[in-house]
C-alpha cells in the first residue's frame, strides 16, 4: 500500500470517528459527511462531475445573503469556543492522521490526491464564508474560526491545506460582497456533495509586487469587461472550475472579477514552486478575456478589495502558525532524544534557548493573528492588525522553519524529517498574496 493510500485509508478512519461525536449535530454538517463516507467507499471520482459543471441559479434571491457578524463582548478573550474546539480537534485529527501521511508524496509528485481534498471537504472547510440560506454551516461570519481551521490542517502541511482551503477562500468572497445573483448562480455548489475546484487570484510573477496595484487590468468594452494579465502561484488553477481574479479598473482602482474556467482566453501553465508543492501551483494567464458586467464583486468598490487584501494576509499567518507549530512539535522530541557527547543536546542551553525562543515566537505568531481575525468578525477596522500579523510571521516565520533546520543539523537538510519541508513552506508566508482568505 502507497503513503497515499495509507492516507487515505486513515482518512476514512477519522471520518468514521468524526461521525460517533456530536460535533457534526451541532455544526448542522453530518448529513454531508455521512454523504462522503459513502462515496468513499463507492469510488465516485471528483473529476467526472466538475468535467460537465455549469454554474446556474437553482433559486432567486431577492437581496445578498450574508452572515451577520460576530457579537461583541467587550472583553478581550480570544479563547475558542466550545463549537470552535470541537471543529478544530477534527480537523487536527484529520491532518495528523491523513494529511502527514501523505505529505511527503504529495510534494514530490506536487500534486494533492483528490480523494484527499474530498474528504478536506466533508469537514466543512469550503462552506465556513457561505451564509445559511445557501447552505453554508456558520450562522455568523467567523474570520476566527476559519483561521483555527487553517491552523490545525497547516499543521500537517502547508501545501496540502493551501490546496484543500483554495475553493472556500471563493466561496468566501463571494459570500462577502457578491450580489444576490451571483450568490444563487455561484454559492450553491460549493455546499454540495462535490465543491468545485476554485481559486482566488491576486499574486503576479513582478518584482516587489503590490497588490493594491495589480498590473492586471480591465477596460470596458460596450456592456463587458475585458481582462488581460498574468496571476502567479494559483493553486491547482489547472484543474480550476471558477476563480476570482483581481485587476485594475483605469480611474476606479482594483476590483475582482468572477471567471469561469471555460471562457476563451484563459489559459494556464505550470509554476511549480520552491515550497507549497502539493497545492500543484499555476500561472493563470488572461488574453483579453471577455466577462459580463455581473461578473464583478461588489460592483467594483475598491473598499472591498482592500479588504480582500487584508483578510487574505490573515489567513496566510494562520497556515504559518500551523506549520510554525508542527516545527516546535518536532523539535522538543528531537533534542530530548539525539545524543552528542554523552548527553541529549536539549541539555545544551544553545539548544535549549532556541526552541524555547521557538515558542516565544509562535505565541506572537498567533495572538496577533487570532485578534485581527477577531476585529475582522465584529467589523472594526482590522488594517492595523492584520499588517502586524503579517509583518511578525512573515520574519519570525521563516526563522522558526531555519531554526528547524538548524537545530536538526545534518537532518536538517535531507527528506527523510519533515522540517526541510516545512522550512521550504514557511518562506511563502511574505511572498504569497491572496489565494486564502479568512
Amino acid at each position: 500500500m502507497s503513503i497515499v493510500d495509507k492516507g487515505l485509508a486513515l482518512a476514512l478512519r477519522s471520518s468514521t470517528r468524526l461521525a460517533s461525536s456530536d460535533v457534526l449535530d451541532r455544526l448542522g454538517v453530518r448529513q454531508s459527511v455521512e454523504r462522503g463516507l459513502f462515496r468513499a467507499t463507492k469510488g465516485t471520482t471528483r473529476a467526472a462531475a466538475a468535467a460537465g459543471r455549469t454554474f446556474s441559479a437553482a433559486t432567486k434571491l431577492t437581496s445578498p445573503a450574508r452572515q451577520p457578524r460576530a457579537a461583541d463582548k467587550g472583553l478581550f478573550d480570544l479563547t475558542p469556543s466550545e463549537e470552535q474546539a470541537m471543529l478544530c480537534e477534527a480537523i487536527s485529527d484529520f491532518a495528523a492522521s491523513a494529511v502527514r501521511t501523505a505529505a511527503t508524496e504529495a510534494d514530490d509528485q506536487s500534486r494533492t490526491p483528490d480523494e484527499l481534498l474530498a474528504q478536506a471537504a466533508e469537514l466543512g472547510l469550503g462552506m465556513l464564508g457561505i451564509p445559511e440560506e445557501l447552505g453554508g454551516v456558520m450562522a455568523e461570519r467567523s474570520a476566527v474560526t476559519a483561521v483555527l481551521a487553517a491552523e490545525a490542517l497547516a499543521h500537517g502541511d502547508m501545501g496540502i491545506a493551501f490546496a484543500a482551503l483554495a475553493p472556500g477562500a471563493v466561496a468566501t468572497a463571494i459570500g462577502l460582497w457578491g450580489d444576490a445573483d451571483q450568490q444563487a448562480q455561484y454559492l450553491p455548489p460549493f455546499a454540495g456533495e462535490i465543491p468545485p475546484a476554485a481559486a482566488l487570484a491576486l499574486l503576479e510573477p513582478r518584482p516587489i509586487f503590490d497588490p493594491l496595484r495589480p498590473a492586471t487590468k480591465a477596460r470596458r468594452d460596450g456592456s463587458d469587461w475585458v481582462l488581460s494579465g498574468t496571476k502567479s502561484l494559483v493553486p491547482r488553477a489547472a484543474a480550476g472550475e471558477l476563480f476570482v481574479v483581481s485587476a485594475d479598473v483605469p480611474g476606479s482602482g482594483p476590483a475582482l472579477f468572477v471567471i469561469e474556467s471555460g471562457v476563451e482566453g484563459l489559459y494556464t501553465a505550470p509554476e511549480p514552486a520552491m515550497g507549497l508543492r502539493a497545492a500543484s501551483t499555476a500561472r493563470l494567464i488572461l488574453e483579453d478575456v471577455r466577462v459580463p458586467t455581473s461578473a464583478v464583486l461588489a460592483e467594483g468598490d475598491p473598499s472591498a478589495y482592500v479588504e480582500c487584501v487584508q483578510r487574505a494576509r490573515i489567513a496566510w499567518c494562520a497556515l504559518a502558525v500551523g506549520t510554525g507549530q508542527a516545527v516546535l512539535d518536532y523539535l522538543i522530541p528531537y533534542v530530548k532524544e539525539r545524543s552528542a557527547f554523552g548527553e541529549p543536546i536539549a541539555n545544551r542551553q544553545a539548544v535549549a534557548f532556541a526552541v524555547a525562543d521557538v515558542g516565544i515566537e509562535l505565541e506572537g505568531m498567533r495572538l496577533t493573528t487570532w485578534r485581527a481575525a477577531s476585529r475582522a468578525d465584529q467589523g472594526k477596522s482590522f488594517e492595523r492588525e492584520a499588517a502586524l500579523a503579517r509583518t511578525l510571521c512573515t520574519h519570525k516565520g521563516m526563522k522558526i522553519g531555519a531554526d528547524g533546520v538548524q537545530l536538526l543539523g545534518g537532518h536538517g537538510y535531507v527528506k527523510e524529517h519533515p522540517v526541510e519541508r516545512w522550512y521550504r513552506d514557511l518562506r511563502a508566508a511574505g511572498l504569497m498574496e491572496g489565494a486564502l482568505l479568512a
